[in-house]
């Protein structure tokens, strides 16, 4: 009898050590959730704030836009990938970051802050072309570009792209020559895309993953681009408030444009001489501290003008001691 009082009692004093332990180990894991979740919030607050920095107005260094230098401590090897070569940002020291871009254009179009916005001190253009290849402009654009030195973004239609294998084999030529490659949806389709002038979410993104598809089937499977432009521009259209969070969640960054020859609007089949002159307009329109300006051109079938004033507007860009960067 005895014993089994005693056995008793051990066991209760377990069943009570137990409980207190219990007790103990909640509370420890109620209070390593509550850490992680503080930091958590912590961290997406700072980063928020990073960023909004980042992007308001440059009156001290940390405010602007900056030159992108190459990581070079990264070792990552890129040589292996299926990509026909494209240079990644981190490793191209002619392209900027496209999040960057996006952001400053867009905060610029808005008038939520003002030129300038680098802290480098130098004056960047970035020369964009859209809705190729063509077969008849755009190899003479990449000759252009090539005798001037110059990088440029690209914004791919996908459906111009596979359209023959010489289109094919000019996307190719566009990526070795170093320039980059931004994704202008398949169709280029504006009634599919933005039926009664509101973008269609689920249509829009189907397009843009259709043409994000193609340009893996020609340049490679590891071929990935954040760049991508809205047919029309992203601030013509309604809807934006649905489609921004599907962008942002895929981390698109969507490229608009500050300045451009107007090849592709109002008057039809306008001279070379015609597009400079409306290029120098649209860039003396954003004043004399403008120092990053998107350029929007186009080098799709028709655009034959488009071609022949190219070496001028490079030139008007180098008179008023523009750089050229790209859009990665």
């Amino acid at each position: 009898m005895r014993q089994q009082k005693i056995r008793k009692s051990v066991m209760n004093q377990r069943r009570e050590r137990y409980k207190r332990n219990a007790k103990k180990r909640i509370i420890l894991g109620i209070t390593i959730i509550i850490v992680i979740i503080v930091c958590g919030v912590a961290a997406k607050i700072k980063f928020e704030s990073d960023q909004e920095k980042l992007y308001t107005k440059a009156e001290v260094v940390e405010d602007s836009i900056v030159t992108n230098e190459p990581n070079t401590e990264d070792k990552t090897d890129n040589s292996d990938l299926d990509n026909s070569g494209y240079i990644p940002l981190e490793k191209d020291p002619n392209a900027e970051d496209a999040i960057t871009i996006s952001n400053i254009t867009n905060k610029l179009n808005k008038n939520q802050i003002k030129y300038p916005v680098r802290t480098d001190g130098k004056k960047i253009a970035y020369l964009t072309f859209d809705d190729g290849p063509s077969t008849t402009n755009t190899p003479k654009v990449l000759d252009i570009l090539k005798e001037n030195g110059i990088k440029a973004t690209f914004m791919i239609m996908g459906k111009n792209a596979e359209s023959s294998e010489e289109s094919k084999e000019l996307l190719k030529r566009t990526v070795k020559e170093g320039h980059a490659i931004g994704n202008h949806t398949y169709s280029h389709n504006t009634h599919y895309l933005y039926p009664n002038r509101v973008i269609s979410p689920t249509n829009f993104i189907g397009d843009v993953d259709k043409c994000d598809k193609t340009l893996k089937s020609i340049l490679g499977k590891d071929f990935t681009t954040r760049v991508i432009r809205f047919p029309g521009g992203y601030w013509s259209w309604d809807g934006r408030t649905e489609i921004r969070p599907i962008l942002d969640e895929k981390g698109y960054a969507s490229i608009d444009w500050d300045a451009l020859s107007k090849d592709a609007e109002g008057k039809p089949n306008k001279t070379a001489k015609e597009l400079l002159d409306i290029s120098k307009q649209t860039l003396n329109a954003l004043g004399p501290n403008a120092d990053s300006v998107v350029f929007l051109m186009h080098d799709t079938y028709g655009k034959e003008e488009t071609v022949k004033s190219l070496q001028s507007i490079i030139d008007m860009f180098k008179e008023r001691g523009f750089e050229f960067k790209t859009i990665k």
